[in-house]
């Protein structure tokens, strides 16, 4: 069940739907080897993004572990998979420039509450009338945005004043640094990406990435590279994740977090849903939207005390827990636990590992993201959605990927407003055969709403002869709203003026239930049959 349901059905967790199934050796077998498969995959996968994201690469390891374990033991989804995103990136990043580490984890804190209320108050239904132009406008500029990011450490480059965040004076600086371009650093990233592209095609049960990472980082030791690893910039990762702590907090950071929180619980809802999506899709199952929302939650809130950033729903990994053969929660539980036990044994290995095998693991990160053909073939479909598409996009990435957000979904309403209008009709506006002509029927079809109200009265205004009787055939015209019923009650008293009536014919129970509440003074008939003959 999604979105509706009782509060009892609709935020359990999935975990207790599967061991009420019965819950047996064999299943757990089954999901250790998915759980060990997405680790694999998580492991460089939330170091590169922390990284990118203007924090520690332990950050994004807690946030793995404490999320990862918490988004699937809570959540309303078999197979999600929780963690540190790409989609995020540009987000902590600002956030972190802007507030510092601590804001950054208090805004992550905060926004685990907005989550849960979200899922309490049963929103999380709403967040699939996203329009698709959007969706791909957005992931595509995020795509931008997290490759322009990883430019300098592909290229191994030094930028003397720093890397700018707004895209174009970023990548005018590293335009500008264009002569200190590190040859080993570049190697190493092209090499990343051909090994992950080819294991990809040639052996794609092979744990890609991982591969990658390690081969370059045993190269880079091996050869004596001069390359900036994660030890020569973050020094040895710890061993274990902090105690837990509340994040610090009054007043005045509590006010400067809030806008940063909103936008990781509207940005997490969004990924996070559109990953349980993609999990029903490959799996044949059914998420709850709203449980997951309270798990992404309860997650973030968890995550931020253990020194964290923000948690969400991951498509990718995902997608790999679901091809792995898990057969629930579990798996994505064990994900978390097999991530830790690397902090326990192999944290200092972390250190040997070059930015620009990082940096090469984002930058096919971001080509996998950009949705290509479904980018082309939106431009091509209509002007309307390419439109949606460009406006989104163009917004992300040159401005702010909130705005981008809520521009893209207004303007893709006002499309739609468009296209529901046009779809609405009033066919038949000459008399009906009468034999005076004192008649008229109009027959309409659509939803009758603020975008086609106005119609109504300019039919009436076009018929010369000013019948006794106007006849609105309703049948199929599925919903009404306030103006819709306006539209009608002026069109009342437009002909009561004149000394005629206004019959309403075939309406549904709920639209005629609306007219009458409204006042619209009419006769009201099951069908056309029961017109008496003129």
């Amino acid at each position: 069940m999604s979105g509706a349901g009782s509060p009892t059905v609709q935020f359990t967790p999935k975990i207790i739907t599967v061991l009420r199934e019965g819950y047996g050796l064999r299943a757990l077998r089954a999901d250790a080897i998915a759980g060990l498969t997405v680790a694999i995959v998580a492991l460089p996968l939330s170091m590169a993004i922390a990284i990118a994201s203007g924090v520690g690469p332990e950050r994004g390891l807690y946030t793995t572990i404490v999320g990862g374990f918490l988004v699937s033991a809570l959540g309303g989804s078999r197979y999600q998979i929780g963690g540190p995103a790409g989609a995020f990136i540009v987000l902590v990043a600002a956030c972190v420039m802007a507030t510092g580490v601590e804001g950054l984890i208090l805004a992550t804190f905060l926004s685990g509450f907005v989550l849960m209320a979200a899922g309490a108050l049963r929103l999380g239904s709403y967040v699939r009338f996203i329009p698709y132009p959007v969706t791909v406008g957005f992931t595509a500029g995020i795509a931008v945005i997290i490759f322009a990011s990883q430019m300098r450490d592909l290229l191994g480059l030094t930028l003397a004043g720093g890397e700018p965040a707004a895209i174009i004076p970023k990548v005018q600086a590293l335009w500008a640094a264009r002569g200190t371009v590190t040859p080993a650093a570049l190697g190493l990233a092209v090499g990343v990406v051909a090994v992950i592209q080819g294991l990809k095609r040639w052996r794609p049960a092979w744990p890609a990435m991982l591969i990658a990472v390690v081969g370059a980082s045993a190269l880079a030791a091996g050869l004596g590279l001069d390359v900036a690893t994660i030890g020569s910039k973050f020094g040895e990762l710890p061993r274990v994740p902090p105690a837990p702590a509340l994040p610090v907090m009054d007043a005045a950071k509590l006010w400067a977090a809030l806008p940063w929180a909103l936008s990781f619980a509207m940005l997490g809802a969004i990924e996070s849903l559109l990953s349980a999506v993609v999990a029903d899709g490959m799996s044949g199952r059914q998420h709850r939207s709203n449980a997951e929302l309270v798990a992404q939650g309860v997650a973030n809130v968890g995550s931020a005390l253990f020194g964290g950033f923000c948690v969400t729903g991951t498509i990718a990994r995902t997608a790999t827990n679901v091809r792995a053969g898990s057969k629930g929660p579990v798996s994505g539980m064990l994900h978390a636990l097999f991530v830790l036990g690397f902090m326990l044994v192999a944290a200092p290995l972390a250190g040997f590992i070059p930015l620009a095998a990082l940096a090469g693991v984002l930058a096919v990160v971001a080509w996998n993201m950009a949705e290509k053909e479904e980018f082309w073939q939106l431009l091509r479909s209509s002007r309307a959605d390419a439109l949606v598409l460009m406006v989104t996009f163009g917004l992300v990435v040159f401005r702010d990927l909130t705005e981008g957000i809520v521009a893209g979904f207004a303007l893709g309403g006002l499309v739609f407003i468009a296209r529901m209008s046009d779809a609405a009709e009033v066919a038949g506006e000459t008399p009906f055969a009468t034999s005076d002509g004192d008649r008229v029927i109009c027959r309409m079809r659509g939803p009758w709403f603020f975008g086609t109200a106005a119609r109504l009265g300019s039919v009436l205004d076009r018929i010369a002869d000013r019948p006794k009787e106007f006849v609105v055939e309703l049948s199929d015209v599925p919903l009404i709203d306030s103006s819709g019923v306006r539209s009608f009650l002026l069109l009342s008293r437009k002909l009561a003026r004149r000394g005629a009536g206004l019959v309403i014919v075939g309406a549904r129970p709920t639209v005629e239930a609306a007219l009458r509440h409204h006042g619209v003074a009419a006769r009201y008939l099951p069908d056309l049959a029961a017109l008496e003959p003129r």
